[in-house]
Formats: C-alpha cells, sequence, structure tokens
C-alpha cells in the first residue's frame, strides 16, 4: 500500500505479443513442413513452403513495428525460426533432391553430399548469429553476407526450376553441389548486400527508393506467368549483385561512399 493506504498496482507481467510472433510460428511451420515434404520426395512442395516461410519473415518484423510491440523475445524466437526455415530446410531439401545421389559415384562423395548440406546449415547458423550480434552497429543500407532468406530463396528456387523443366536432382547432383557450397559461404563472406532500406532513422527509417516499386511490380507480374523461372532469376541476380559490387569497389575505391 501507499501513504494514502491505497493498494500499489501489481507490476506487470512478462508475457510475449501474440500476433507478431504468430507470423513468426508460420514461418517456422513453413520450415518444418519443407523438411517434411523434402523427405518424402515432395520438392516443389517443400520449395513453396520456404517461400510462404520468407514471406511470413517479413512481415512479422514489420507487423510488430506497426503495433508497437517489438520485444527481445520476439527478435530471438525469429532467430530461431529463421534457423529452421532458411538452414535446415533448404539443406534438407538439397540433400534428399540431388546430395544424396553423390553416394552413386562413391562411398567418399556420399559423405561430401551430406557434409555440404551440414556445412550450408552451419553457415546459415553463423550468419543469424553475426546478423544479431551486429544489430545497431551496422549501415542497416546493407547486409554483411548474403541474408539466409536470400540463399534459401536461391537454393529453393534452383530446385523448384529444375522440376518444372524435368531435370532431376541425380542429374545435376554436381551443381546442386556447387550452389549449396557457394550460397553457404556467401552467408558468412564479408561482402555487403543491399538491404533496399533507407539510411535513416524514425518514421523514414524503412522507406525504399521508387525504382524499387516499380522492379518489385515487374517481379510480382512475371511471378504470375512463370514464378520458378522468375524466383530463380531474382534470387541468382541478387546473389551476384554483392560480389559484382565488391569488384567495383576494387576497380573504383573512390566510388565506395557506403563504408
Amino acid at each position: 500500500m501507499d501513504d494514502h493506504g491505497t493498494p500499489a498496482p501489481r507490476p506487470r507481467g512478462r508475457g510475449i505479443y501474440l500476433l507478431p510472433n504468430l507470423f513468426t510460428t508460420g514461418g517456422l511451420f513453413g520450415g518444418f513442413f519443407a523438411i517434411i515434404a523434402a523427405s518424402q520426395g515432395r520438392f516443389e512442395a517443400a520449395c513453396v513452403a520456404i517461400f510462404v516461410a520468407g514471406v511470413l519473415d517479413g512481415l512479422d518484423g514489420r507487423v510488430a513495428r506497426l503495433t508497437n510491440t517489438q520485444s527481445e523475445f520476439g527478435v530471438q524466437y525469429d532467430s530461431l525460426a529463421d534457423l529452421v526455415s532458411f538452414g535446415m530446410a533448404p539443406a534438407m531439401l538439397m540433400y534428399h533432391w540431388a546430395l544424396l545421389s553423390l553416394k552413386l559415384d562413391s562411398a567418399t562423395l556420399g559423405k561430401i553430399g551430406w557434409l555440404a548440406a551440414f556445412l550450408y546449415a552451419a553457415c546459415a547458423a553463423l550468419r543469424l548469429a553475426r546478423f544479431n550480434s551486429q544489430v545497431g552497429t551496422v549501415d542497416k543500407r546493407w547486409f554483411v553476407g548474403l541474408a539466409s532468406p536470400a540463399a534459401a530463396g536461391l537454393m529453393a528456387s534452383f530446385v523448384w526450376t529444375c522440376q518444372d523443366f524435368g531435370w532431376s536432382g541425380e542429374e545435376l547432383r554436381y551443381a546442386a553441389l556447387a550452389l549449396t557450397v557457394v550460397a553457404g559461404l556467401l552467408m558468412v563472406s564479408r561482402v555487403r548486400y543491399t538491404s533496399f532500406k533507407g539510411s535513416g532513422s524514425g518514421p523514414k527509417a524503412d522507406r525504399v527508393p521508387f525504382f524499387v516499386l516499380v522492379v518489385a511490380l515487374a517481379v510480382l507480374i512475371a511471378l504470375w506467368i512463370a514464378p520458378a523461372v522468375t524466383l530463380l532469376a531474382t534470387s541468382v541476380l541478387y546473389a551476384l549483385s554483392g560480389p559484382l559490387l565488391w569488384l567495383r569497389r576494387r576497380w573504383q575505391p573512390g566510388q565506395d561512399t557506403a563504408a
């Protein structure tokens, strides 16, 4: 009680916010479903589930900001869900689709296949841990290393496109091996990728250039026509953009104004 005999208000319990964490849980479910579907040979369904998880991952943070329900719990939960959806799920998808068939060549190559899948998953975990440790200390215009959702999109769109064209993972097992290793290493690299975000703070922090909206509209139209090919082309161009920008800065160091 206070000095006037009125009962003091009880301290507010530490709860969790339902709405943004529902989106995160949906993304986690997408990643878990992708693992199950890949193990059953339902590769296209697994690819779609990974992309659905990516959409939900992009929405949970925005919902939290719009409803002012950000929390440290939400940040940590989101990272754990991302590890499943964009680390384990793409690794298992590629393993069951193509890397498993490397054992047909030799026992050693079979081991290299599952080790490559593990490398990708481990790189995704390292990428997420590094991102969490650098929040607030890096320029938000850039990602350091390929973001795990983008790497997962590259893996899933490759499998989806090959399935659409009737190419089996067994036929493309060496291409799948190379893609898995490259995608994993890009995640833990120091190569910078644009985040398509502004550099300010406050209400203008999440504004993007107008041309990004035009490109997004064109991508949406292409997705309606040929989703798998469009996603693969977009993922490849974005994955290449980081190394190309790095090469440009190497040849024109005076042009690097974002460091």
